[in-house]
């Protein structure tokens, strides 16, 4: 797996920004308009999917990043539940539906994979390193 520096490196948190990118369109369209509530729920677990990926990163310890994988990984699903309350209530379309559970999908296979990695690397993350 290749070294990655900082949070935007993460592949699993380009998708989630994407993903958000995408709700927010959907928001904007005044598509979700009927029911604020919603509107709310759906832009905050779109939003903490990305949010966890970085602040576990920036936490500079497996332990914790793990933690916070693990919570994007909740908040993944907690957003697609959202997605069938925004199409039983026919606020989005069936594409608009199946684009954004697609990309929801995508970021929990690739959460995986490296919550997979990171419990069985040695590394233990940068603030475990020895000092000098």
């Amino acid at each position: 797996m290749a070294t990655i520096k900082k949070f935007e490196d993460i592949i699993a948190w380009q998708t989630a920004r994407e993903l958000n990118n995408k709700v927010g369109v959907i928001i904007d369209e005044g598509k979700l308009q009927k029911n604020y509530r919603l509107i709310g729920q759906i832009e905050g677990s779109a939003g903490s999917i990305m949010d966890n990926i970085a602040e576990g990163f920036e936490r500079s310890g497996n332990r914790e990043f793990l933690q916070f994988l693990y919570i994007a990984k909740g908040s993944c699903g907690e957003f697609r539940s959202q997605l069938y309350r925004a199409i039983d209530r026919n606020y989005i379309t069936q594409n608009e539906f199946d684009d954004l559970y697609n990309v929801a999908v995508k970021i929990i296979v690739m959460l995986q994979k490296l919550i997979d990695y990171l419990e069985q690397s040695e590394l233990k993350g940068t603030k475990y390193r020895t000092r000098n």
